[in-house]
């Protein structure tokens, strides 16, 4: 599948080169507790990047940082040099749950462009095109809130697809589907990132790790402990944290677990 650029979306060709992804000591605490411990890793483009980790590892807060929902106790993130702020404009985030508008489902995308600054004259071209894209466009004029969780999230990457984002992070994106829709939102996101889009996503759930990753960093009570490529991550962990993780034996509030 082709970008939409040259309709009146975002030019890939005008936006900025944001990787590497460079995080340097990174840490943000909460009323005294360090919820991320000094992490540091770099990000390349080219490889769909999976942070894995158990449920409450702080997965979900660092893909907030990376993309400037939150800001940091300590530490510094930069987009291919640039302060997360400069960087903001090019990316976009999906969560577990998506945001939707008590709008249609064209119009939540519609909704998105005009707030990019999009000419109000390629919208409906744009929407159209996003819609057939992720199957939606027979429910162009549904109320968004009303569909399914499998078309919510589709329709939810539909609309960051539109402003053809350098960066798409997906905040365990199909944690809330059954095994047909994270097929489906898993075969989308495989085209986004064979058009050239840099993924970065959080999830819990090994099988997806396996189907996704091309390098997996694995997180555990705040802390990177790995980083590697899948296949070797999946072959050879370094960590026992993640050797327990791969077994199940280590799960949220549970660290013990890897001492039985």
């Amino acid at each position: 599948m082709r970008p939409l650029t040259g309709t009146g979306a975002l030019s890939q060709e005008l936006a900025p080169q944001l990787l590497p992804l460079e995080v340097e000591d990174l840490e943000y605490r909460v009323g005294g507790n360090s919820l991320i411990d000094r992490v540091g890793f770099r990000i390349r483009a080219g490889q769909r990047t999976v942070i894995l980790g158990p449920n409450g590892a702080g997965k979900s807060l660092l893909l907030q940082l990376c993309h400037g929902l939150l800001q940091p106790t300590a530490g510094r993130i930069l987009w291919g040099g640039m302060a997360v702020a400069a960087a903001q404009r090019w990316q976009a985030m999906m969560f577990q749950r998506p945001v939707l508008l008590r709008r249609s489902a064209a119009a939540n995308i519609a909704y998105a462009l005009s707030v990019r600054g999009i000419r109000r004259a390629a919208r409906p071209a744009l929407v159209a095109a996003g819609l057939e894209r992720v199957g939606l466009a027979h429910l162009a004029a549904r109320p968004a809130r009303t569909l399914s969780g499998g078309e919510q999230q589709r329709l939810a990457l539909a609309r960051a697809w539109v402003l053809e984002p350098r960066v798409l992070l997906l905040d365990e994106p199909a944690a809330h589907l059954d095994p047909a829709a994270t097929y489906d939102l898993e075969r989308l996101i495989d085209a986004m990132h064979a058009v050239g889009t840099k993924i970065i996503m959080t999830t819990h759930d090994l099988g997806q790790a396996r189907r996704v990753a091309d390098e997996i960093l694995f997180f555990s009570r705040g802390r990177l402990l790995e980083h590697a490529p899948a296949a070797e991550f999946f072959a050879r962990p370094r960590s026992e944290e993640a050797a327990a993780f791969i077994e199940g034996r280590l799960f949220r509030g549970a660290e013990s677990a890897i001492s039985r």
